[in-house]
This record gives C-alpha cells, sequence and structure tokens, in this order.
C-alpha cells in the first residue's frame, strides 16, 4: 500500500489530521514559509531603531542617576584593564551626551520601520486568509490603521514578557520574600504559577487578536479563538526551548557574539511560521469548500425522457430508380403474355 493511501485512509478517519494536512496545503499554496522569511528580515530590521531608543532611555537613566554612573565606572575599572576601559566610558559618556539626538532619531525610525512591518504583516495574514487578492481601501486609511495595531500589538508584546520574566527563579523569589512567604510553602509554588497561566493567557489573547483582526478584511472570531490557542501554546513551548539555548550557547565567547543575533533571527522566523500556519487552520476551518466532506453536492439537472420514432426518409434516388426498372420489366412481361395470349385465340 502506496503513502498516499495510507494518509487518505488516515484523513478520513481522524477529522483533526484531514484539518492539519489541509491546512498546511493552504499554508504551502500561499508561500507561507516565503513570508514567515519575509517578516523576519522586517522583524530584524526594526530591532536597530529599537536600539537606538534603549541607548537613549539607558542615557537619561544614567544623566539622573549619579550613583548608577560611578558604580558602573568601578565595574569596568574593575573588570576591564587598559584603552579598552576608556573605551567603554567614553561610549557611556557619549550615550549620556547624545541621549536627546539619538532618542528622537530612533523613535522616527521606529516609526517609520513599525508601520512598514506592519503592513507586511496584515498583508502576510490577508494572503493566508483569502485566495483572491484584497484591494486597498487608500493610502492614509491603510496607514492609520497598521499604527493602531502596531500600538496595540506593541503593548501586548511587552506585557506577555514582562509577566514571563515574572515567572523565572529570581523575581518569583523576591517577590516571595517581600510577602514573607516560606520558599517551601505550597502557596509559593502557586505565586510561581500564576505568571505563567497569566502569560499563557495573554499570549493567547495577542495572537487570537493577530489572527482574527490583524487581516485587511473580517474573519471568524471562533475558528481565530481555538487558531489563538494552538499559537499560545506553540509559542510557549518555543520560548522555553528558547531560553534554554539561550543559557547554552551564551557559555562560550563565539556563542555570546553570535548566539543573540541567531536567536533573535530563529525566533522571529518560527514566531512567524507558526501565526501564519494557525492562520491557515483557521481559514481552512472556516471554509467548507475545503472539506469535501462538507461541501455541499449539486444536484443534477431533471432528467427529460421523450419516446422517439424512428423517422422514415422514403427511398433514396437508386432504390427509386431500381424500383423504376422493375416496374418496367414487370410490365413489358405482362404485355408479352398478354400479346401470346392473343395470338392463340379461343
Amino acid at each position: 500500500m502506496s503513502g498516499s493511501g495510507v494518509l487518505d485512509r488516515l484523513r478520513a478517519r481522524f477529522r483533526w489530521l484531514d484539518h492539519l494536512v489541509r491546512a498546511y496545503q493552504r499554508f504551502d499554496a500561499g508561500n507561507g514559509g516565503f513570508l514567515a522569511a519575509g517578516l523576519t528580515y522586517y522583524t530584524t530590521l526594526a530591532l536597530f531603531p529599537v536600539l537606538m531608543v534603549g541607548f537613549s532611555v539607558f542615557g537619561f537613566v544614567l544623566a539622573r542617576n549619579p550613583r548608577m554612573l560611578t558604580a558602573i565606572d568601578d565595574y569596568i575599572r574593575s573588570q576591564v584593564s587598559g584603552p579598552l576601559a576608556g573605551e567603554l566610558q567614553s561610549l557611556i559618556t557619549s550615550a549620556i551626551g547624545a541621549r536627546i539626538s539619538v532618542g528622537v532619531i530612533g523613535v522616527l525610525v521606529a516609526a517609520g520601520v513599525g508601520l512598514n512591518w506592519m503592513s507586511r504583516l496584515r498583508q502576510a495574514l490577508t494572503e493566508i486568509w483569502w485566495e483572491h487578492r484584497i484591494t486597498s481601501p487608500g493610502f492614509l486609511r491603510t496607514k492609520f490603521s497598521d499604527l493602531l495595531a502596531m500600538v496595540g500589538t506593541f503593548a501586548v508584546s511587552v506585557a506577555t514578557i514582562a509577566l514571563t520574566a515574572l515567572a523565572h527563579a529570581a523575581p518569583t523569589a523576591a517577590i516571595r520574600r517581600w510577602l514573607g512567604m516560606p520558599a517551601s510553602s505550597v502557596s509559593g509554588w502557586v505565586f510561581r504559577g500564576i505568571p505563567i497561566v497569566v502569560s499563557f493567557l495573554v499570549a493567547w489573547l495577542l495572537f487570537t487578536w493577530m489572527i482574527a483582526r490583524l487581516p485587511r478584511e473580517k474573519v471568524s472570531l471562533v475558528n481565530s479563538v481555538w487558531a489563538g490557542l494552538m499559537a499560545a501554546a506553540g509559542f510557549e513551548l518555543f520560548k522555553e526551548l528558547g531560553s534554554f539555548y539561550l543559557e547554552k550557547v551564551l557559555r562560550s565567547p563565539a556563542g555570546i557574539t553570535f548566539g543573540p543575533l541567531l536567536g533573535i533571527m530563529v525566533f522571529a522566523y518560527v514566531t512567524a511560521y507558526l501565526v501564519l500556519f494557525c492562520t491557515a487552520w483557521a481559514a481552512t476551518a472556516s471554509n467548507a469548500q475545503a472539506d469535501p466532506r462538507l461541501r455541499p453536492v449539486a444536484l443534477p439537472p431533471p432528467a427529460m425522457i421523450a419516446a422517439r420514432a424512428p423517422l422514415d426518409d422514403g427511398l433514396s434516388g437508386r432504390q427509386k430508380l431500381g424500383a423504376a426498372a422493375l416496374g418496367a420489366a414487370g410490365a413489358m412481361a405482362l404485355s408479352r403474355l398478354a400479346r401470346a395470349a392473343s395470338r392463340r385465340g379461343p
């Protein structure tokens, strides 16, 4: 038995497997892997203005906190020697001096690049949802809609990252000590589990909102909720694997140099791939024509029963000529018989 035959039997038996196969076919037909790679490029490009803004915020913090600046200078002198220590201190001084200009430029560039990233993300989700091209409502209206979507996505993403960070050991232990909870108590385990659950719920909300509201046309909310649940589960699992990856990679000098950049690119690609695939799952769940078992069968046209009698077209030309010759021969034969009878007489 061929592999395709086994797969067809399994698809006919298990609806969830058939749905996954149809989702992957929709994802592959819409060039989902190519769209995920493009979103990875725009995501990596958008990090540079974000780093500029972070550099500016760091300068403002140091300018308003001389004790922190002195502690950083002392740490650099104790850990780094030679010209490198002077270069690091000069870098910190330049960050403080250029904090306003770098911040303004970073915010402007981040706004432009972020709008471009959001536009590509919404276009990719729309192409996975719909097989036909969606007309644009206008440049200004589209950009304003992209701006609102970008702000909402950024806010929910920051909340998800913050809640995930609270689930780690150090922040949880600090808050537990501040509340006076013993480390071995059941409440401590509950307190540790709450941020994880909240982070999962926020991720579920984020992905549901992305799948249901970022496409440029109205889509099914119910299917988007289930697709967002799948994306949130995969995202949380991938975050755990990513933290384990960074923990192992950052132990070597090469990992410190290239590990974070590679980790960011892999994280962006897997997240985009996951969101687009779950979007394809939601699109095939809402499209009844994608499942042959759910596709309505058109009624056949009414049958017309009419009795047909064979048509007599008459004699052909040859038949008429033959009949005329036969009649002439018969007439001649009768004429001769009549003459012979008259000669014999009575």
